[in-house]
């Protein structure tokens, strides 16, 4: 088998600041971590060591011939207390972003990365509006920081996972069980968004640069019922959707605040995203108020199922909400053997590129393996393995791959029969 990428088709990598610098700072991964809530115990403040290591991690992203990275900030870094940017931390980032563009690496900033400082998180973070204009200023201070360097931003990382999962489930900061917070915390990033979308655009004209991109990153599910016959599996399916990922996405991109979500301010209906950031991982199968997965398909070694498929279908269903081009801003699995991340990869892209769908990026999750929040350094995304004793870094045989796919513009029969072909995903 063999394709290749249209043309203008850009890999690249992601990560997020939290997960890969290390360092102690006052945010609440770190206070998660020192509560007892890692599954495997280890500590962000550990990570990739990137903070130190960002020199030798551009210089690897370079010698594979990535040429764009999402990267993130960390919050409590650029401002330890309200009010008080750290100059110092600022200046930092900008020597980052300035090496990997001087070498060829385009970079895509994340704002929000699902992090808060602990003086943010003890305020009410984003469940309280009175806070909002906290990461407002935070947008603008990134942008007076770095907006002669960056042209392209992501202002918030997947919403509906940290509402979900902090508010609703409680298993991530700030540990809350509310199904009320949560659709308040998710209205109030959408709204966010949309401000941070204007602020952006404003600055960046303002400083006199016309080509900026801006979005947000949704984090989509193919959701299916579990017996596609009963029709309370079907209709609990949609109600899942619509609730998970539906309303936000219609909300932040369009202004259009519909049930379960209520805007804190008045804002105009109109277009908020200048592409739309998929991130992609697996499907759903949703039987009564709960989901899970099917049974006798490919998972991943955190039993969440392979489904290519299901990226093309998350995709054509945002364009409808907005015609925009398509960033895959994440994809990837966990994979702790490297036994079969290359087939993952390339059976995903090979499902956007015939989609017919105008996919124009696809950022792998992740560069390294890095700290996988609730999961600690127990999960591996990384196309390169980190070996956290010791912080050396190892390019995997998936990594290989996906610099030979960029090489090359394609997957060619030859890298197939060498990556592919001899892996095979596991099936329970």
């Amino acid at each position: 088998m063999e394709f290749a990428f249209p043309d203008g088709f850009v890999l690249g990598v992601s990560s997020a600041a939290t997960q890969i610098e290390g360092g102690f700072t006052d945010h609440s991964w770190n206070d998660w971590y020192a509560r007892g809530h890692i599954k495997d115990g280890s500590d962000p403040a550990v990570a990739d060591d990137h903070w130190n290591r960002w020199r030798e991690d551009v210089d690897l992203m370079a010698s594979l011939g990535i040429r764009a990275a999402r990267f993130g900030v960390e919050w409590s870094r650029l401002v330890p207390e309200p009010g008080r940017p750290d100059p110092a931390a600022a200046a930092r980032y900008r020597q980052e972003i300035e090496y990997m563009r001087q070498k060829g690496i385009d970079p895509l900033l994340t704002i929000h990365h699902f992090t808060n400082p602990m003086w943010f998180e003890n305020l009410g973070g984003f469940a309280e509006r009175e806070n909002l204009h906290y990461f407002l200023e935070l947008t603008e201070l990134a942008v007076e920081n770095f907006g002669d360097l960056v042209s392209e931003y992501i202002t918030i990382n997947e919403p509906n996972i940290y509402a979900v999962n902090g508010y609703a489930f409680g298993d991530w900061p700030p540990g809350k069980k509310s199904f009320p917070e949560t659709f308040r915390v998710l209205s109030n990033m959408a709204w966010c968004h949309i401000q941070a979308y204007n602020l952006i655009h404003e600055m960046r004209r303002d400083m006199g640069f016309g080509d900026t991109m801006v979005g947000f990153a949704n984090h989509v599910r193919a959701f299916d019922p579990m017996d596609e016959k009963n029709p309370v599996h079907i209709a609990a399916a949609k109600a899942a959707e619509w609730g998970f990922q539906g309303a936000v996405t219609r909300a932040a991109m369009r202004g259009d605040f519909i049930a379960p979500l209520r805007s804190p301010y008045i804002v105009p209906m109109g277009e908020y995203s200048d592409f739309i950031g998929v991130n992609y991982y697996s499907r759903s199968a949703v039987f009564g108020l709960a989901d899970g997965v099917r049974e006798n398909c490919p998972k991943n070694d955190l039993g969440w199922e392979i489904y290519p498929e299901g990226l093309v279908r998350c995709a054509a269903k945002l364009r409808k909400v907005l015609d925009r081009p398509i960033w895959v801003t994440e994809n990837g699995t966990c994979d702790m053997t490297d036994a079969y991340r290359a087939r993952y990869i390339c059976d995903h892209l090979k499902a956007a590129v015939d989609s017919g769908l105008p996919f124009q990026r696809y950022y792998h999750w992740c560069f390294c393996d890095n700290f996988e929040w609730l999961e600690g350094e127990s999960a591996r995304f990384g196309l390169v393995h980190v070996d956290y004793a010791d912080q050396k870094r190892t390019v995997k045989d998936s990594g290989r791959f996906y610099a030979e796919a960029i090489a090359r513009g394609g997957v060619t029969e030859e890298m197939y029969e060498k990556y592919v072909a001899p892996e095979e995903y596991c099936v329970r």
